[in-house]
């Protein structure tokens, strides 16, 4: 990745990283990465699961785009809803 000029997101995890540094300079560089990046990519993987939960979308019984597409629609404006209902 770095030779292709790309930044990581995730982090590294700790494991990784003691098995790295065990290796000593044959473990390479720790992989740097961007907080704010990883930050906004976990707002859109827990959009994404929410999504998910509606059994339509995630098992896909919707077969054509049109249907599936629908689906996404709807599960959007149902989350859009709830996101405007104040909880108590």
């Amino acid at each position: 990745m770095r030779k292709r000029g790309i930044k990581a997101v995730i982090p590294e995890k700790r494991d990784q990283a003691a098995h790295r540094s065990k290796k000593g300079s044959k473990g390479g560089r720790p992989v740097s990465h961007d907080t704010e990046l990883y930050k906004e990519r976990n707002t859109i993987e827990r959009w994404f699961q929410k999504i998910k939960t509606w059994r339509g979308v995630a098992t896909r019984y919707d077969k054509t785009p049109e249907s599936f597409a629908a689906g996404l629609h709807l599960r959007g404006s149902i989350m859009w809803l709830k996101h405007l209902t104040p909880t108590t």
